[in-house]
């Protein structure tokens, strides 16, 4: 099974509605779980963020009040950006090794076909290519942090 059918595979589970789909072929192993919340949007997911970190009252207001404000500002200024998202389950690389710079930084102009970042997937190391141009406003994940089907890794300015 290559790369692309895995990635197929992903897409259609995560469209399907199923909760989890086991698939054992000769030496490979694939499990996939999604959620069934159904399609919850960016801006439901943010709005809930502020009541989480408001509970506490050891924190001092003054902090609170910015944090509170800050992600429906965001939702709005973040309108116009495109939201690279993961393409599969992995773990997310900046770099094509350690001793090699950042494939991107933030300010930097990617043009179609760049490569964004690199993904390990069951010992495979995927490149992330982009699928618009414009200028990295964004990096959603820190490196060599493990990301999800469908995670928002960058936010690009297409302007």
């Amino acid at each position: 099974m290559d790369l692309k059918e895995i990635q197929n595979l992903i897409k259609f589970v995560a469209n399907s509605g199923v909760a989890e789909v086991k698939l054992e072929m000769d030496d490979v192993k694939i499990t996939i779980r999604t959620t069934l919340e159904g399609n919850v949007t960016e801006t439901t997911y943010v709005q809930q963020m502020p009541a989480q970190v408001a509970i506490p009252q050891a924190v001092a207001p003054q902090q609170i009040a910015p944090v509170a404000a800050t992600p429906e500002a965001q939702v709005v200024e973040n309108a116009h950006y495109i939201t690279i998202k993961s393409p599969i389950i992995g773990t997310f690389y900046r770099k094509p090794s350690p001793d090699k710079p950042m494939f991107v930084e933030v300010g930097k102009s990617i043009g179609k076909g760049d490569v964004l970042c690199v993904i390990e997937a069951m010992k495979l190391f995927n490149e992330i290519e982009s699928e618009v141009s414009g200028k990295i406003v964004k990096i959603l994940v820190d490196d060599m942090s493990p990301v999800e089907f469908d995670q928002p890794l960058f936010l690009v300015d297409p302007s």
